[in-house]
C-alpha cells in the first residue's frame, strides 16, 4: 500500500527529521538512506516497522542539520600534541633527511582530535519518538488508501453476486433445453441407426434419456455457485473486519477463481460460459486491488 509519513524535532543535536515512503509490494521490504553519523538507526527503523506492517515497500530518510551550537571547536587531546613532537625529534635524529609533518598532516593523525560527535545512544534517544510518530502517520496515510480500497472491493463483491444470482434462476430453464436438445439429436441419430437393427426404438430411447440424465447432472453447476456465494461472502466479511487481510483475500482469489473455472468447464449454454468469463474478470480486478491491501 502506499503512503506517507515525516516527522522532525527541533533537539539539541540539531534540526532532526525521519521521513518514510510506502509503496506496493507482496512482502515487506526495507530501504535506509541515512547519513553515516546515523547508521545505527537502521536496527531501530528496522524492528519498529516489522513490528506495525506486514506489506510494502518502504523507502526510510533519517537528516540533521547541524547547529553551530553543537558544533565545538577543534580540540586536541592532552598531551597528543606533545608527544607527537618528541616522536618527530626522534625520527628526525635517527634520519635527518625526513620531511617534517605539515599541520594538514598533524590534523589527520589518529586521536589528535577529540571527537565531537554525540555517543550513538544520544541519536537513538532522540530520534526513537520520532520513528514511533512518522509510522503513525504513515499507517493513517495507508489506512485511508485501504479504506478506498476496501469499498471499490466490495463493490466487484457486489457484482459477483448478482452474477451469480441472476444465473441461478436460469438454471431450470437452461438445463431444460439443453437436455431437450440433446434428445432431438439423439433420437435423429438413433432413428437413422436403428433402421435394420433388432433393438426397438423405445428401448433405445430409455438408455438416451438415461445418458442424457448423467449428462444433465454432469452439467448442473448449483455446487458451484452455491461456494461462489459462500467465498464472496466469507469475502466480504474478511474487509468488513479489517486488519491485515491481504494474505487471507488472496487465497480467497484463488478459491473463487477456481470456482469460476469450473463453472466454465461445466457450461451447458452461452449464459454459463458468459457468466463465466464475467466472474472471472470480476475476480481479476479484485486481485489486481488484494495485492495493494496489507
Amino acid at each position: 500500500m502506499t503512503g506517507y509519513g515525516n516527522a522532525s524535532i527541533d533537539h539539541e543535536l540539531g534540526r532532526l527529521g525521519i521521513e518514510l515512503r510506502s509503496v506496493n509490494s507482496r512482502y515487506l521490504e526495507m530501504a535506509f538512506r541515512l547519513p553515516d553519523e546515523l547508521r545505527m538507526l537502521e536496527p531501530l527503523l528496522r524492528e519498529a516497522l516489522s513490528a506495525r506492517m506486514a506489506r510494502g515497500k518502504i523507502d526510510c530518510r533519517a537528516s540533521v542539520q547541524h547547529r553551530n551550537a553543537v558544533r565545538p571547536e577543534l580540540r586536541f587531546r592532552p598531551g597528543m600534541l606533545e608527544a607527537i613532537s618528541q616522536a618527530q625529534m626522534q625520527v628526525h635524529h635517527q634520519f635527518p633527511q625526513a620531511v617534517p609533518m605539515s599541520v594538514a598532516d598533524l590534523l589527520r593523525f589518529p586521536g589528535l582530535l577529540e571527537d565531537p560527535q554525540p555517543d550513538p545512544s544520544q541519536w537513538i534517544s532522540a530520534f526513537r519518538p520520532l520513528i514511533g510518530t512518522a509510522i503513525d502517520e504513515l499507517i493513517d496515510s495507508r489506512q485511508r488508501e485501504g479504506n478506498r480500497l476496501a469499498e471499490v472491493i466490495r463493490e466487484r463483491a457486489r457484482t459477483m453476486s448478482q452474477v451469480v444470482s441472476v444465473h441461478r434462476e436460469h438454471i431450470p430453464q437452461m438445463l431444460q433445453a439443453f437436455t431437450q436438445r440433446l434428445t432431438d439429436r439423439l433420437r435423429e441419430a438413433a432413428t437413422g441407426g436403428l433402421q435394420g437393427s433388432a433393438i426397438p426404438l423405445d428401448e433405445a430411447m430409455a438408455r438416451i434419456r438415461q445418458e442424457v440424465s448423467l449428462h444433465g447432472i454432469k452439467a448442473d453447476v448449483a455446487e458451484e455457485l452455491a461456494r461462489l456465494d459462500i467465498h464472496i461472502e466469507e469475502m466480504l466479511r474478511v474487509v468488513d473486519q479489517g486488519g491485515q487481510v491481504g494474505k487471507r483475500l488472496d487465497f480467497l482469489m484463488q478459491e473463487l477463481n477456481r470456482e469460476a473455472n469450473t463453472l466454465g468447464s461445466k457450461a451447458a449454454g452461452l449464459q454459463t460460459t458468459t457468466a463465466s468469463i464475467d466472474l472471472k474478470l470480476l475476480i481479476e480486478q479484485i486481485r489486481e486491488q488484494v495485492q495493494n491491501l496489507e
